[in-house]
């Protein structure tokens, strides 16, 4: 069981919950793509194939995992229909593992960084003020002092949303006046953090994609700025995707990967929605570790990615 042993039954619940339209959604389409087929032929790997196109799990890491599993029945023999779920389970989490190095099963900070700095980055209504946070209801709740850094200096909303989230989770708030300098921002928010001796620095950014050029340019003066206080911050770059898009969550990570160096990714809203295969796709494509995914819209509904986990929940597994 190793780590694994301390996944909780109520986060188990929550993830069940919350994958259960992609569950209903994928497995309804298996069921007919393989319906009055005894075996497991090229019939069958094709309309499995169009399936988790469907599905958004992306069309690369459909290859991939349809060459898997050719691999696997060429291996075999014969494979009946029946075994197909448990090959297609195997060979999905076999992907998770190969791409995904995160195995933490809980809100875990690296020791000797202090403070740890987060960066946070994604456009604006991926849920990325939402998961900042839950992230830090997380970290406090574990015995962290943390705080919080209004940097996306754009939009008074997500000022505002960002203060709301502090007085919530009873965490400290660095904000400027709208317009100020995003870079100014965060180096006011670590100079407080280092002199208050924080553990965790969280510092939100502007969600703007419509100029890559503009926004490197101001991600990499985050940092720049950031390192006169903390010379190796940030020490993550999470970006936040909203994992209902589907597709248009892909493009966002390869935009966001262009322009800075992502370290980790959020996948949220992951609950109502069928296309929960974008977390599969995007780990995969990416090769960035997928660490939280969001399954709700109340404060404990963010979670540490389980791979183990997702895999068993999608498939109904114990």
């Amino acid at each position: 069981m190793g780590i694994f042993s301390f996944f909780s039954k109520e986060k188990k619940e929550t993830l069940d919950k919350g994958l259960s339209k992609t569950k209903e959604s994928v497995f309804g389409k298996i069921a007919r793509a393989i319906a009055g087929k005894s075996k497991v032929d090229d019939e069958v790997l094709d309309n499995l194939e169009e399936v988790l196109i469907t599905s958004d799990v992306g069309v690369e890491t459909t290859l991939n995992i349809i060459k898997r599993i050719e691999k696997r029945v060429a291996a075999d023999k014969y494979v009946n229909t029946e075994e197909l779920n448990r090959i297609l389970k195997e060979e999905i989490e076999a992907l998770l593992t190969e791409n995904n190095t995160t195995g933490a099963d809980d809100f875990e900070l690296p020791e000797g960084k202090k403070p740890y700095v987060i960066m946070v980055v994604g456009v604006n209504g991926v849920g990325k003020t939402t998961t900042i946070g839950k992230l830090a209801y997380q970290f406090k709740k574990k015995g962290k002092s943390v705080y919080l850094g209004a940097a996306d200096t754009f939009r008074a909303a997500a000022v505002e949303q960002l203060m709301i989230w502090g007085e919530r989770v009873g965490v400290p708030v660095i904000k400027q006046k709208m317009g100020s300098d995003p870079a100014s921002v965060a180096y006011d928010t670590l100079s407080s953090a280092v002199a208050n001796d924080a553990d965790v620095v969280i510092i939100d950014t502007a969600g703007r994609l419509h100029n890559k050029v503009n926004l490197m340019n101001e991600l990499t003066k985050i940092k720049n700025v950031m390192r006169k206080v903390v010379p190796d911050a940030p020490h993550e770059v999470l970006l936040v995707l909203d994992g209902s898009t589907g597709q248009n969550a892909f493009e966002q990570a390869k935009q966001f990967s262009k322009a800075t160096e992502v370290t980790a990714m959020a996948i949220t809203k992951l609950d109502g929605t069928a296309k929960g295969g974008v977390v599969i796709g995007i780990s995969d494509q990416f090769k960035i570790p997928v660490k939280y995914i969001g399954l709700g819209e109340g404060i404990e509904d963010l979670q540490v990615f389980n791979k183990t986990e997702f895999v068993n929940s999608l498939f109904g597994a114990n």
